[in-house]
C-alpha cells in the first residue's frame, strides 16, 4: 500500500495564568440587564444559578503585566520544547485570537503587528519563510487553525506548523453583565507534522460551517449594560439563549458530518474534545451527538471538562485541554496512543467546526 502524508501533532504547549478568579469575587458586583436596568435577584442568587447551568466555578485572568502575545508565546515555548524542534524549521505560525493585544491600562484593542509577527520575534525565528499570520474566527478559531495546518501539509506546502490559541477576554468583560463572569484567559498551542503512513493517523478529516445569514451577531461588542459607567471602549456581548438553541442543533450534525468524512461512527471515537463553553450546552451536544445514531447515552468520561476551574477562554480551551492531557495533566483523562478524538468548536460568526484525529501509535 502506498503511503500518504499526514498532519500529526508532534508537540503541545500551554499557559495557564496565575490569578485565580472565584465565582464568590463577583458578589460585589453590580449587574444590570441589556435595558441597562439593575437586577432584581441578588448577587448571591445570579451566582448560584450561574455556577449551576455553566458548571463555572473559578476561572483564570493574566496578571496586569501580560497581553494575549505574550501568553501565546509562553504556549509556543512549552510546545517546541515538548516537541524538541528548532523553531527555524516551522513553515508556519498561526495565532488565532479575536480581539489582539489589549493591556491592563488601556483597553484599545492592538492588532499592529500581528500578534503571530510578536510571537515570531519572542521566539527570535530569523527564518523569513517562517510565515506568520492570525487566524480571527471566533471561539473556533485555533481549531480552523489546525484545518488550515491539515490542507499546507498535505498540499506539500509544509512540514511543521505552530497553532496558537490565545485570548484575554477579562480585558473586554462588561463587569456590569452576568455573562462577564463566563470569560476567561489562557493560551495553548500545538505543533503539527508531517507524517508519512500507509495507514490513516493524524488529522482525518474535518467539516467547518459559518452561519453568519441569521446568527452573524449572537456575539458582537457594544456599550456596559450599567447606563453610568463611564468607559470608552466596547465589551463583548452575547445572546447566549440564540446561541445555545442553535448549537445544540448545528454542533452535533458538524461533528457527524466530519465523522462521515473519516468513515467513522460515533462508537468508533474514544474522547471528544469540544470548546469549553458552558456545561449545560456542551453535555447537551455530546448527548445530542449520540441520539443522531440512535444511542441514548454517551460513554462515561469520554467528554472531559475544564470549564469548572478555568471558564471559557475562547480560542485557547481546546489546546489547553488537549495539553493537559497530552501530558498527564488532567485526572482520569488520558490520550491513548491510537485513540481516535473528535474536536469539536463554536464562536462568533457564527463559525463551527469538527476535526477527527487519530493518535499515532508508538
Amino acid at each position: 500500500m502506498d503511503s500518504s502524508t499526514y498532519a500529526v501533532i508532534v508537540g503541545s504547549g500551554s499557559y495557564i495564568p496565575t490569578r485565580k478568579i472565584l465565582n464568590d469575587d463577583f458578589l460585589e458586583h453590580a449587574f444590570y440587564d441589556n435595558d441597562g436596568n439593575r437586577l432584581k435577584k441578588t448577587n448571591a442568587e445570579i451566582i448560584q444559578q450561574f455556577g449551576r447551568i455553566t458548571g463555572i466555578q473559578e476561572r483564570r485572568y493574566v496578571t496586569d503585566d501580560l497581553v494575549a502575545s505574550d501568553i501565546a508565546g509562553f504556549a509556543a515555548e512549552d510546545a517546541l520544547a515538548s516537541a524538541g524542534i528548532d523553531a527555524e524549521t516551522l513553515d508556519y505560525i498561526i495565532v488565532a485570537h479575536n480581539f489582539g493585544d489589549i493591556k491592563a491600562d488601556n483597553r484599545r484593542s492592538e492588532f499592529v503587528p500581528a500578534l503571530a509577527s510578536r510571537v515570531k520575534h519572542r521566539l527570535t525565528i530569523t527564518n523569513p519563510a517562517t510565515v506568520a499570520y492570525d487566524l480571527p474566527f471566533g471561539c473556533a478559531g485555533w481549531l480552523q487553525g489546525l484545518i488550515q495546518a491539515d490542507y499546507y501539509i498535505r498540499a506539500g506546502n509544509a512540514k511543521r506548523v505552530l497553532v496558537i490559541g490565545a485570548e484575554t477576554l477579562s480585558r473586554i468583560s462588561d463587569p456590569h453583565d452576568r455573562d462577564s463572569m463566563i470569560y476567561a484567559d489562557g493560551a495553548g498551542a500545538v505543533i503539527l507534522e508531517a507524517r508519512e503512513s500507509d495507514t490513516p493517523i493524524g488529522i482525518l478529516a474535518h467539516t467547518a460551517k459559518s452561519y453568519a445569514a441569521d446568527l452573524a451577531y449572537v456575539l458582537r461588542m457594544d456599550k456596559s449594560y450599567n447606563p453610568h459607567y463611564a468607559h470608552d471602549h466596547l465589551f463583548l456581548k452575547m445572546n447566549g439563549r440564540k446561541l445555545y438553541e442553535y448549537a445544540l442543533k448545528a454542533v452535533p450534525q458538524t461533528i457527524k458530518e466530519c465523522l462521515d468524512q473519516a468513515g467513522l461512527s460515533v462508537t468508533d471515537i474514544n474522547k471528544v474534545l469540544i470548546h469549553q463553553a458552558n456545561e449545560k450546552m456542551d453535555v447537551a451536544i455530546l448527548k445530542s451527538l449520540f441520539e443522531l445514531y440512535d444511542h441514548d447515552s454517551s460513554p462515561v468520561d469520554i467528554m472531559p471538562m475544564t470549564i469548572s476551574w478555568l471558564g471559557n477562554s475562547s480560542v485557547a480551551t481546546l489546546p489547553t485541554l488537549y495539553d493537559l492531557m497530552y501530558k498527564g495533566k488532567f485526572v482520569n483523562q488520558v490520550l491513548q496512543h491510537g485513540s481516535v478524538v473528535v474536536f469539536a468548536s463554536m464562536g462568533a460568526g457564527v463559525n463551527m467546526n469538527a476535526v477527527a484525529y487519530k493518535i499515532p501509535k508508538g
